[in-house]
Protein backbone atom coordinates (compact mmCIF):
# COMPACT_ATOMS: atom_id res chain seq x y z
CA UNK A 1 0.00 0.00 0.00
CA UNK A 2 1.13 3.57 -0.66
CA UNK A 3 1.13 5.93 2.28
CA UNK A 4 -0.21 9.47 1.85
CA UNK A 5 1.86 10.57 4.83
CA UNK A 6 5.16 9.38 6.26
CA UNK A 7 5.15 6.07 8.13
CA UNK A 8 5.80 7.96 11.39
CA UNK A 9 2.71 10.09 10.81
CA UNK A 10 0.56 7.06 10.06
CA UNK A 11 1.71 5.25 13.19
CA UNK A 12 1.27 8.37 15.32
CA UNK A 13 -2.27 8.79 14.02
CA UNK A 14 -3.08 5.13 14.71
CA UNK A 15 -1.77 5.42 18.27
CA UNK A 16 -3.61 8.65 19.05
CA UNK A 17 -6.93 7.93 17.35
CA UNK A 18 -7.48 4.30 18.44
CA UNK A 19 -9.98 4.02 21.29
CA UNK A 20 -10.51 1.28 23.86
CA UNK A 21 -14.04 0.68 22.55
CA UNK A 22 -12.61 -0.20 19.13
CA UNK A 23 -10.56 -3.11 20.44
CA UNK A 24 -11.91 -6.60 19.74
CA UNK A 25 -12.74 -8.53 22.92
CA UNK A 26 -10.13 -11.27 22.20
CA UNK A 27 -7.43 -8.59 21.91
CA UNK A 28 -8.46 -7.02 25.22
CA UNK A 29 -8.28 -10.46 26.79
CA UNK A 30 -4.84 -11.10 25.28
CA UNK A 31 -3.57 -7.85 26.78
CA UNK A 32 -4.63 -9.02 30.23
CA UNK A 33 -3.03 -12.44 29.67
CA UNK A 34 0.22 -10.79 28.63
CA UNK A 35 0.25 -8.49 31.65
CA UNK A 36 -0.48 -11.43 33.98
CA UNK A 37 2.32 -13.51 32.51
CA UNK A 38 4.86 -10.67 32.42
CA UNK A 39 4.24 -9.52 35.99
CA UNK A 40 4.47 -13.13 37.17
CA UNK A 41 7.84 -13.55 35.44
CA UNK A 42 9.07 -10.37 37.12
CA UNK A 43 7.99 -11.62 40.56
CA UNK A 44 9.86 -14.89 40.10
CA UNK A 45 13.00 -13.07 38.96
CA UNK A 46 13.32 -10.89 42.05
CA UNK A 47 15.18 -13.73 43.78
CA UNK A 48 17.78 -14.10 41.00
CA UNK A 49 21.15 -12.35 41.05
CA UNK A 50 20.25 -10.42 37.91
CA UNK A 51 16.96 -9.36 39.46
CA UNK A 52 18.61 -8.27 42.70
CA UNK A 53 21.24 -6.22 40.84
CA UNK A 54 18.63 -4.51 38.68
CA UNK A 55 16.38 -3.56 41.58
CA UNK A 56 19.35 -2.34 43.60
CA UNK A 57 20.49 -0.14 40.75
CA UNK A 58 16.96 1.25 40.30
CA UNK A 59 16.94 2.14 44.00
CA UNK A 60 20.25 3.92 43.53
CA UNK A 61 18.84 5.84 40.56
CA UNK A 62 15.93 6.74 42.82
CA UNK A 63 13.87 9.77 41.89
CA UNK A 64 10.39 10.80 43.00
CA UNK A 65 8.40 7.87 44.45
CA UNK A 66 5.89 7.61 41.60
CA UNK A 67 6.25 4.09 40.15
CA UNK A 68 6.74 0.67 41.76
CA UNK A 69 9.40 -1.98 41.30
CA UNK A 70 7.50 -5.26 40.99
CA UNK A 71 7.99 -7.67 43.90
CA UNK A 72 9.53 -5.07 46.23
CA UNK A 73 8.31 -2.31 48.51
CA UNK A 74 10.16 0.35 46.55
CA UNK A 75 8.78 3.31 44.64
CA UNK A 76 11.16 5.26 42.44
CA UNK A 77 10.94 7.49 39.39
CA UNK A 78 8.99 6.14 36.41
CA UNK A 79 12.27 5.84 34.50
CA UNK A 80 13.99 3.88 37.28
CA UNK A 81 11.00 1.57 37.71
CA UNK A 82 10.85 0.89 33.97
CA UNK A 83 14.50 -0.08 34.04
CA UNK A 84 14.13 -2.53 36.92
CA UNK A 85 10.90 -4.10 35.71
CA UNK A 86 12.24 -4.57 32.19
CA UNK A 87 15.18 -6.51 33.54
CA UNK A 88 12.97 -8.52 35.89
CA UNK A 89 10.46 -9.62 33.26
CA UNK A 90 13.09 -11.08 30.93
CA UNK A 91 15.64 -12.19 33.53
CA UNK A 92 14.59 -15.86 33.55
CA UNK A 93 13.73 -16.20 29.82
CA UNK A 94 10.27 -17.24 30.97
CA UNK A 95 8.47 -14.32 29.30
CA UNK A 96 6.17 -14.47 26.28
CA UNK A 97 7.15 -13.92 22.67
CA UNK A 98 5.27 -12.64 19.63
CA UNK A 99 5.97 -13.78 16.08
CA UNK A 100 7.28 -11.70 14.43
CA UNK A 101 8.94 -9.59 17.07
CA UNK A 102 10.33 -12.01 19.65
CA UNK A 103 10.59 -10.81 23.25
CA UNK A 104 8.29 -7.80 22.84
CA UNK A 105 6.47 -7.84 26.24
CA UNK A 106 9.54 -7.19 28.45
CA UNK A 107 10.58 -4.38 26.11
CA UNK A 108 7.25 -2.52 26.18
CA UNK A 109 5.27 -3.38 29.33
CA UNK A 110 7.70 -1.83 31.88
CA UNK A 111 7.38 1.64 30.37
CA UNK A 112 3.59 1.34 30.33
CA UNK A 113 3.31 0.18 33.95
CA UNK A 114 5.59 2.98 35.10
CA UNK A 115 3.79 5.76 33.25
CA UNK A 116 0.34 4.34 34.07
CA UNK A 117 1.05 4.29 37.80
CA UNK A 118 2.74 7.68 37.91
CA UNK A 119 -0.18 9.28 36.07
CA UNK A 120 -3.03 7.46 37.80
CA UNK A 121 -4.23 5.74 34.63
CA UNK A 122 -7.20 3.38 34.63
CA UNK A 123 -7.24 -0.30 33.77
CA UNK A 124 -8.80 0.46 30.39
CA UNK A 125 -6.05 3.00 29.72
CA UNK A 126 -3.38 0.38 30.45
CA UNK A 127 -5.08 -2.28 28.32
CA UNK A 128 -5.29 0.09 25.36
CA UNK A 129 -1.67 1.19 25.76
CA UNK A 130 -0.58 -2.45 26.03
CA UNK A 131 -2.35 -3.39 22.80
CA UNK A 132 -1.01 -0.38 20.89
CA UNK A 133 2.54 -0.86 22.15
CA UNK A 134 2.71 -4.51 21.15
CA UNK A 135 0.92 -3.99 17.84
CA UNK A 136 3.21 -1.17 16.72
CA UNK A 137 6.37 -2.98 17.83
CA UNK A 138 5.37 -6.17 16.02
CA UNK A 139 4.34 -4.31 12.87
CA UNK A 140 7.69 -2.53 12.66
CA UNK A 141 9.38 -5.89 13.25
CA UNK A 142 7.42 -7.35 10.33
CA UNK A 143 9.26 -4.98 7.98
CA UNK A 144 12.66 -6.17 9.19
CA UNK A 145 14.55 -9.41 8.47
CA UNK A 146 14.10 -12.42 10.71
CA UNK A 147 17.09 -13.70 12.67
CA UNK A 148 17.13 -16.74 10.39
CA UNK A 149 15.48 -18.17 7.30
CA UNK A 150 15.68 -21.46 5.42
CA UNK A 151 16.99 -21.63 1.89
CA UNK A 152 16.17 -25.32 1.57
CA UNK A 153 14.58 -28.18 3.41
CA UNK A 154 17.57 -29.42 5.39
CA UNK A 155 18.65 -28.29 8.83
CA UNK A 156 22.01 -27.34 7.35
CA UNK A 157 20.37 -24.87 4.95
CA UNK A 158 19.46 -22.25 7.54
CA UNK A 159 20.89 -18.78 6.96
CA UNK A 160 21.46 -16.31 9.77
CA UNK A 161 20.61 -12.63 9.36
CA UNK A 162 23.69 -10.37 9.51
CA UNK A 163 22.22 -8.43 12.42
CA UNK A 164 19.22 -8.85 14.68
CA UNK A 165 17.80 -7.39 17.86
CA UNK A 166 14.78 -5.83 19.55
CA UNK A 167 15.44 -2.19 18.65
CA UNK A 168 11.99 -1.86 17.03
CA UNK A 169 10.29 -2.41 20.39
CA UNK A 170 11.13 1.13 21.44
CA UNK A 171 8.59 2.53 18.98
CA UNK A 172 5.81 0.46 20.50
CA UNK A 173 6.81 1.26 24.07
CA UNK A 174 7.02 4.99 23.36
CA UNK A 175 3.66 4.93 21.58
CA UNK A 176 2.02 3.12 24.50
CA UNK A 177 3.59 5.48 27.03
CA UNK A 178 2.56 8.44 24.89
CA UNK A 179 -1.01 7.17 24.76
CA UNK A 180 -1.09 7.08 28.56
CA UNK A 181 0.26 10.65 28.64
CA UNK A 182 -2.48 11.63 26.17
CA UNK A 183 -0.04 13.04 23.63
CA UNK A 184 -1.43 14.92 20.66
CA UNK A 185 -0.76 13.48 17.21
CA UNK A 186 2.07 15.97 16.71
CA UNK A 187 3.58 15.10 20.10
CA UNK A 188 3.24 11.36 19.34
CA UNK A 189 5.06 11.91 16.06
CA UNK A 190 7.97 13.46 17.94
CA UNK A 191 7.89 10.69 20.58
CA UNK A 192 8.36 8.07 17.85
CA UNK A 193 11.22 10.07 16.37
CA UNK A 194 12.96 10.36 19.73
CA UNK A 195 12.36 6.67 20.47
CA UNK A 196 14.08 5.66 17.24
CA UNK A 197 17.21 7.51 18.32
CA UNK A 198 17.20 5.80 21.73
CA UNK A 199 16.96 2.19 20.53
CA UNK A 200 19.27 -0.59 21.72
CA UNK A 201 22.07 -1.96 19.58
CA UNK A 202 21.65 -5.29 17.76
CA UNK A 203 23.61 -7.87 19.74
CA UNK A 204 21.61 -11.07 19.23
CA UNK A 205 23.92 -12.59 16.65
CA UNK A 206 26.99 -11.90 18.78
CA UNK A 207 25.27 -13.63 21.71
CA UNK A 208 24.19 -16.64 19.64
CA UNK A 209 27.70 -17.32 18.37
CA UNK A 210 29.37 -16.88 21.78
CA UNK A 211 30.46 -19.74 24.02
CA UNK A 212 30.15 -17.61 27.17
CA UNK A 213 26.68 -16.32 27.95
CA UNK A 214 26.62 -12.78 29.43
CA UNK A 215 23.68 -11.51 31.49
CA UNK A 216 22.95 -8.98 28.73
CA UNK A 217 21.89 -11.90 26.46
CA UNK A 218 20.41 -10.53 23.22
CA UNK A 219 19.35 -7.22 24.69
CA UNK A 220 18.75 -5.21 27.84
CA UNK A 221 15.01 -4.44 27.97
CA UNK A 222 15.38 -2.39 31.14
CA UNK A 223 17.71 0.00 29.36
CA UNK A 224 15.48 0.19 26.30
CA UNK A 225 12.44 0.82 28.51
CA UNK A 226 14.09 3.95 29.87
CA UNK A 227 14.48 5.16 26.29
CA UNK A 228 10.74 4.79 25.69
CA UNK A 229 9.84 6.63 28.89
CA UNK A 230 12.26 9.44 28.08
CA UNK A 231 10.94 9.70 24.51
CA UNK A 232 7.32 10.07 25.63
CA UNK A 233 8.08 12.53 28.44
CA UNK A 234 10.33 14.69 26.27
CA UNK A 235 7.72 14.82 23.52
CA UNK A 236 5.13 15.95 26.08
CA UNK A 237 7.50 18.78 27.03
CA UNK A 238 7.90 19.92 23.43
CA UNK A 239 11.18 18.20 22.54
CA UNK A 240 11.61 17.93 18.77
CA UNK A 241 12.18 14.40 17.47
CA UNK A 242 13.09 13.02 14.06
CA UNK A 243 9.69 13.08 12.35
CA UNK A 244 11.07 11.18 9.34
CA UNK A 245 12.81 8.49 11.38
CA UNK A 246 11.56 5.67 9.11
CA UNK A 247 11.94 7.51 5.83
CA UNK A 248 14.69 7.70 3.22
CA UNK A 249 17.42 5.19 2.53
CA UNK A 250 19.14 6.27 5.77
CA UNK A 251 16.13 5.69 8.03
CA UNK A 252 15.79 3.61 11.21
CA UNK A 253 16.50 0.25 9.60
CA UNK A 254 19.77 1.56 8.15
CA UNK A 255 21.17 3.50 11.09
CA UNK A 256 20.21 0.80 13.60
CA UNK A 257 21.96 -1.92 11.59
CA UNK A 258 19.24 -4.11 10.05
CA UNK A 259 19.97 -5.75 6.71
CA UNK A 260 16.78 -4.72 4.91
CA UNK A 261 13.48 -2.84 5.25
CA UNK A 262 10.05 -3.54 3.74
CA UNK A 263 7.91 -0.64 5.06
CA UNK A 264 4.68 -1.45 3.21
CA UNK A 265 3.97 -4.32 5.60
CA UNK A 266 3.85 -2.04 8.65
CA UNK A 267 0.48 -0.43 7.95
CA UNK A 268 -1.17 -3.28 6.04
CA UNK A 269 -4.58 -3.90 7.61
CA UNK A 270 -3.72 -1.90 10.72
CA UNK A 271 -6.66 -1.56 13.10
CA UNK A 272 -8.42 -4.52 11.44
CA UNK A 273 -5.82 -7.28 11.56
CA UNK A 274 -4.22 -7.58 15.00
CA UNK A 275 -0.78 -9.21 15.08
CA UNK A 276 -0.92 -8.97 18.87
CA UNK A 277 -3.15 -12.06 18.84
CA UNK A 278 -0.12 -14.30 18.16
CA UNK A 279 1.41 -14.41 21.64
CA UNK A 280 3.46 -17.49 22.54
CA UNK A 281 3.50 -18.07 26.31
CA UNK A 282 6.30 -20.19 27.70
CA UNK A 283 5.74 -23.29 29.83
CA UNK A 284 9.49 -23.61 30.57
CA UNK A 285 12.03 -21.01 31.81
CA UNK A 286 14.50 -21.46 28.97
CA UNK A 287 15.02 -20.54 25.33
CA UNK A 288 12.01 -21.33 23.14
CA UNK A 289 14.21 -23.27 20.71
CA UNK A 290 14.36 -26.09 23.30
CA UNK A 291 10.66 -26.29 24.13
CA UNK A 292 9.41 -28.82 21.56
CA UNK A 293 12.05 -31.37 22.50
CA UNK A 294 11.37 -30.75 26.18
CA UNK A 295 7.72 -31.55 25.50
CA UNK A 296 8.81 -34.78 23.81
CA UNK A 297 11.23 -35.73 26.58
CA UNK A 298 8.86 -35.06 29.48
CA UNK A 299 6.18 -37.11 27.72
CA UNK A 300 8.55 -40.07 27.30
CA UNK A 301 9.72 -40.14 30.90
CA UNK A 302 6.20 -39.65 32.26
CA UNK A 303 4.56 -42.33 30.11
CA UNK A 304 7.33 -44.85 30.81
CA UNK A 305 7.92 -43.82 34.43
CA UNK A 306 11.65 -43.41 33.78
CA UNK A 307 13.98 -42.32 36.53
CA UNK A 308 17.26 -40.58 35.67
CA UNK A 309 19.24 -43.73 36.41
CA UNK A 310 17.09 -45.64 33.89
CA UNK A 311 18.23 -43.42 31.04
CA UNK A 312 21.39 -44.28 29.11
CA UNK A 313 21.27 -41.47 26.53
CA UNK A 314 19.07 -38.69 25.18
CA UNK A 315 19.23 -37.55 21.56
CA UNK A 316 17.23 -34.44 20.71
CA UNK A 317 16.58 -32.98 17.25
CA UNK A 318 15.02 -29.54 16.85
CA UNK A 319 15.71 -26.09 15.37
CA UNK A 320 19.26 -26.02 13.94
CA UNK A 321 20.04 -22.94 16.00
CA UNK A 322 20.75 -25.37 18.87
CA UNK A 323 24.02 -26.19 17.12
CA UNK A 324 25.28 -22.64 17.76
CA UNK A 325 27.86 -22.17 20.53
CA UNK A 326 25.41 -20.51 22.93
CA UNK A 327 23.45 -23.79 23.22
CA UNK A 328 26.34 -26.23 23.09
CA UNK A 329 28.49 -24.93 25.94
CA UNK A 330 28.15 -26.89 29.20
CA UNK A 331 29.33 -23.90 31.27
CA UNK A 332 27.05 -23.06 34.22
CA UNK A 333 28.16 -19.76 35.71
CA UNK A 334 24.97 -17.71 35.88
CA UNK A 335 21.24 -18.10 35.25
CA UNK A 336 21.62 -17.36 31.54
CA UNK A 337 23.61 -20.58 31.24
CA UNK A 338 20.64 -22.42 32.74
CA UNK A 339 18.40 -20.94 30.04
CA UNK A 340 20.49 -21.88 27.00
CA UNK A 341 22.46 -24.99 27.90
CA UNK A 342 20.50 -27.75 26.12
CA UNK A 343 21.99 -30.57 28.18
CA UNK A 344 21.14 -28.81 31.44
CA UNK A 345 17.42 -28.30 30.75
CA UNK A 346 17.06 -31.99 29.90
CA UNK A 347 18.85 -32.90 33.11
CA UNK A 348 16.57 -30.82 35.34
CA UNK A 349 13.55 -32.24 33.50
CA UNK A 350 14.87 -35.78 34.05
CA UNK A 351 15.10 -35.13 37.79
CA UNK A 352 11.56 -33.69 37.85
CA UNK A 353 12.70 -30.33 39.21
CA UNK A 354 9.61 -28.13 39.63
CA UNK A 355 9.25 -25.96 36.53
CA UNK A 356 9.90 -22.33 37.40
CA UNK A 357 12.54 -20.39 39.30
CA UNK A 358 13.72 -23.72 40.72
CA UNK A 359 15.40 -24.48 37.38
CA UNK A 360 17.66 -21.49 37.94
CA UNK A 361 18.35 -21.91 41.66
CA UNK A 362 22.02 -22.26 42.49
CA UNK A 363 21.37 -25.51 44.35
CA UNK A 364 19.91 -26.97 41.17
CA UNK A 365 22.67 -25.65 38.92
CA UNK A 366 25.36 -27.10 41.18
CA UNK A 367 23.67 -30.44 41.82
CA UNK A 368 26.26 -33.09 40.96
CA UNK A 369 23.70 -35.65 39.81
CA UNK A 370 22.25 -33.14 37.35
CA UNK A 371 25.71 -32.19 36.12
CA UNK A 372 26.52 -35.84 35.57
CA UNK A 373 23.28 -36.49 33.68
CA UNK A 374 24.15 -33.70 31.24
CA UNK A 375 26.83 -35.95 29.75
CA UNK A 376 24.09 -38.28 28.45
CA UNK A 377 22.47 -35.56 26.31
CA UNK A 378 23.11 -34.50 22.72
CA UNK A 379 21.08 -31.95 20.75
CA UNK A 380 21.18 -31.36 16.98
CA UNK A 381 19.14 -29.81 14.21
CA UNK A 382 16.21 -31.91 13.00
CA UNK A 383 16.96 -32.99 9.40
CA UNK A 384 13.39 -32.14 8.32
CA UNK A 385 13.05 -28.88 10.26
CA UNK A 386 13.51 -26.55 7.31
CA UNK A 387 11.18 -28.53 5.08
CA UNK A 388 8.43 -28.39 7.68
CA UNK A 389 8.85 -24.71 8.47
CA UNK A 390 8.81 -23.71 4.80
CA UNK A 391 5.32 -25.23 4.70
CA UNK A 392 4.19 -24.01 8.13
CA UNK A 393 6.10 -21.06 9.69
CA UNK A 394 4.37 -21.67 13.04
CA UNK A 395 5.84 -25.16 13.33
CA UNK A 396 8.78 -26.02 15.57
CA UNK A 397 9.51 -29.64 14.71
CA UNK A 398 11.18 -31.65 17.43
CA UNK A 399 12.05 -35.29 18.07
CA UNK A 400 13.66 -37.06 21.03
CA UNK A 401 15.11 -40.55 21.28
CA UNK A 402 15.69 -41.94 24.76
CA UNK A 403 17.75 -45.10 25.18
CA UNK A 404 16.63 -46.94 28.30
CA UNK A 405 17.08 -50.57 29.35
CA UNK A 406 18.14 -51.53 25.86
CA UNK A 407 15.08 -49.97 24.21
CA UNK A 408 14.86 -46.75 22.17
CA UNK A 409 11.80 -44.67 23.01
CA UNK A 410 10.87 -42.00 20.49
CA UNK A 411 8.55 -38.99 20.51
CA UNK A 412 8.02 -36.30 17.85
CA UNK A 413 6.00 -33.08 17.89
CA UNK A 414 5.25 -30.43 15.28
CA UNK A 415 4.41 -27.58 17.66
CA UNK A 416 5.78 -26.70 21.06
CA UNK A 417 3.33 -26.23 23.89
CA UNK A 418 2.22 -22.61 23.93
CA UNK A 419 2.11 -22.10 20.16
CA UNK A 420 -0.79 -19.71 19.45
CA UNK A 421 -3.54 -20.85 17.12
CA UNK A 422 -2.96 -24.54 17.81
CA UNK A 423 -4.46 -27.13 20.15
CA UNK A 424 -1.41 -26.78 22.42
CA UNK A 425 -1.71 -23.05 23.09
CA UNK A 426 -1.60 -22.04 26.74
CA UNK A 427 -5.01 -21.75 28.41
CA UNK A 428 -6.10 -19.11 30.90
CA UNK A 429 -6.02 -21.72 33.65
CA UNK A 430 -2.43 -22.67 32.81
CA UNK A 431 -1.36 -19.00 32.82
CA UNK A 432 -2.98 -18.47 36.19
CA UNK A 433 -1.18 -21.50 37.64
CA UNK A 434 2.10 -20.27 36.18
CA UNK A 435 1.50 -16.88 37.83
CA UNK A 436 0.69 -18.47 41.17
CA UNK A 437 3.91 -20.43 41.18
CA UNK A 438 6.03 -17.50 39.98
CA UNK A 439 4.62 -15.27 42.70
CA UNK A 440 4.71 -17.85 45.49
CA UNK A 441 8.16 -16.97 46.84
CA UNK A 442 7.38 -13.26 47.02
CA UNK A 443 3.69 -12.71 47.75
CA UNK A 444 1.33 -14.34 50.21
CA UNK A 445 -1.63 -16.36 48.96
CA UNK A 446 -4.21 -13.61 49.47
CA UNK A 447 -2.19 -11.09 47.51
CA UNK A 448 -1.60 -13.56 44.71
CA UNK A 449 -5.31 -14.24 44.31
CA UNK A 450 -6.18 -10.54 44.49
CA UNK A 451 -3.54 -9.79 41.86
CA UNK A 452 -4.93 -12.45 39.51
CA UNK A 453 -8.47 -11.15 39.95
CA UNK A 454 -7.40 -7.54 39.43
CA UNK A 455 -5.52 -8.31 36.21
CA UNK A 456 -8.21 -10.55 34.71
CA UNK A 457 -10.82 -7.86 35.50
CA UNK A 458 -8.50 -4.96 34.71
CA UNK A 459 -11.06 -3.02 32.69
CA UNK A 460 -12.98 -2.39 35.94
CA UNK A 461 -9.97 -0.87 37.74
CA UNK A 462 -10.14 2.91 38.11
CA UNK A 463 -6.51 3.44 39.06
CA UNK A 464 -3.50 1.22 38.27
CA UNK A 465 -2.14 1.84 41.76
CA UNK A 466 -4.68 -0.78 42.89
CA UNK A 467 -2.92 -3.38 40.75
CA UNK A 468 0.59 -2.33 41.75
CA UNK A 469 -0.27 -2.69 45.45
CA UNK A 470 -1.12 -6.33 44.81
CA UNK A 471 2.23 -7.14 43.11
CA UNK A 472 4.53 -5.32 45.54
CA UNK A 473 5.42 -5.77 49.20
Amino acid sequence: MKLTNSLSQELARFAVETKYEELPKPIVHEAKRTLLDSIGCALAATITDKGKMSTALARRFGGPPESSIIGTGDKVSCCSAAFANGELIMAMDYDALIIPGGHVPPHVIPALLAIAESGGASGKDLILATVLAHEIAVRVASALPSFYHFEGSGAEEVRWAPRHGHAYCNFGAAAGAGKLLRLSQDEMLHALGIAGCLCSVLIQQKFSFSTHRPMTKYGVPGWQSTGAVIAALLAKMGYIGDTTVFDTEYGFWKFSGYAEWIPDSVMEGIGKIWHFSKVHYKPYPCCLMLHTVLDCFTTIIAQNNLMPEDIESVKAFCHPTVELPVFMSSELVDIVDAQFCAAYVFAVAAYRVKVGAEWQDWDTMKNQKILEFMKKVSCRGHPEYGKRQLKDPASSLGMVEVLSKGKTLKEERIYSRGTPGTDVQITDEELVEKFRHNASRILNRDKIERAIKTILELETTENISVLMKQVTL
